[in-house]
């Protein structure tokens, strides 16, 4: 009984104490307010892939431009297939040819990326929890300390048999998927998968470890780009104390629910709209264009974006560098074979490669 009361108590309201209000006013100017004072010093993010979209990625929901509603092309029983395990491991080729459109490397961190990135150099970052799997978080600068790459990431791969599992890096996973390869081990021959998580596939260990902690120790969650309807990904808004603030930067309104599925542990309770709101606010419109907003509030805009610039022209000199660099690389092989232009493909087919090319 007591615990069901405590149950009722957390997720109605009903009976015990009143949580504390913490902001002055249900804001994005409370927030920021909040952000400024001495009771604010650990920030965990939650973000997903709406916060990559700036970046030239789609996101997976949208209807008309999400990545769930484009998918025709690659001849799949249903969209969400592409990201099972079990259709992965009978027919890879889709898959690897969607990452190549995909592949991480090809586009730059947006505002939102590099506003997580003042945080951190603030001291204020106690950890990002994202869904996303585009390792835009690591480009940005973004501590591997600091980072939870709950559904996984390309910046590792391994071989799918059991008794293998040997390691692979990005660059070599990007070879072979630029080549129009599906990846296969040197050792067994068996499919390499980036470690990323497919549905069917348990999260990593390091998202389970760390939310057991973080979520107690926060004192602002901050929620972008997210649709929040991967579980248990959306659960971890409900697992924050009570009187932490809850800022929801997005397109629409979501992790709202009803009492009875939260009370069951399903959805994330949020409430913006109701008499008894008093934590949780919305800034609806673009990523990009809420942290903005928020880094003025906070007196940190000009600095977010002379970031923005200063990290993008860095990576736009590295890309130039690297081009160059293939460039003289190419020419050196092609003198050295005669001039006959041999693809790393080609030679791939002429040893007997047993690699299959993709649609």
């Amino acid at each position: 009984m007591e615990l069901l009361r405590s149950l009722l108590s957390r997720t109605l309201g009903l009976g015990g104490e009143k949580p504390e209000k913490v902001l002055d006013e249900l804001t994005l100017e409370g927030v920021s307010r909040f952000l400024r004072s001495e009771r604010c010093k650990n920030v965990v993010c939650m973000v997903g892939a709406g916060i990559s979209t700036s970046a030239g990625i789609p996101d997976f929901r949208s209807p008309g431009t999400g990545l769930y509603a484009n998918l025709q092309s690659y001849d799949l029983p249903y969209p969400e297939a592409i990201f099972e395990i079990s259709f992965f491991k009978q027919h890879p080729e889709p898959f690897f040819a969607l990452a190549r459109e995909l592949y991480p490397g090809q586009f730059k961190p947006t505002v939102c990326h590099y506003f997580m990135r003042l945080l951190q150099e603030k001291g204020l970052l106690l950890r990002c929890y994202t869904q996303n799997i585009d390792t835009l978080e690591r480009v940005a600068g973004l501590e591997p300390e600091l980072l939870v790459e709950a559904h996984g990431t390309f910046f590792t791969s391994h071989c799918l048999r059991p008794s293998c599992r040997q390691p692979y890096g990005l660059q070599w996973m990007k070879e072979r998927i630029f080549s129009s390869l599906v990846p296969k081990c040197e050792k067994c021959q068996s499919v390499v998968k980036p470690d990323i998580v497919f549905f069917g596939e348990s999260l990593p260990s390091r998202f389970f470890t760390l939310l057991q902690s973080d979520f107690q120790k926060v004192d602002l969650l901050l929620i972008m780009g997210t649709s929040l309807q991967v579980q248990p990904f959306a659960s971890l808004v409900s697992r924050v104390p009570t009187n932490t603030p809850r800022l929801l930067i997005n397109k629409e309104k979501t992790g709202q629910s009803d009492p009875l599925m939260s009370l069951m542990g399903f959805g994330c309770g949020m409430d913006f709209d109701s008499d008894k709101a008093y934590r949780d606010v919305a800034w609806l419109g673009e990523c990009d264009a809420g942290c903005l907003a928020l880094a003025e509030l906070l007196g940190w805009k000009k600095e977010l974006e002379e970031l923005v610039k200063r990290e993008h022209a860095a990576i736009d000199a590295k890309a130039a560098r690297e081009g160059e660099g293939k460039g003289k690389a190419r020419g050196g092989e092609g003198k050295a074979r005669g001039g006959d232009g041999e693809t790393p493909g080609d030679a791939s087919q002429r040893q007997g490669g047993s690699r299959d090319p993709t649609p």
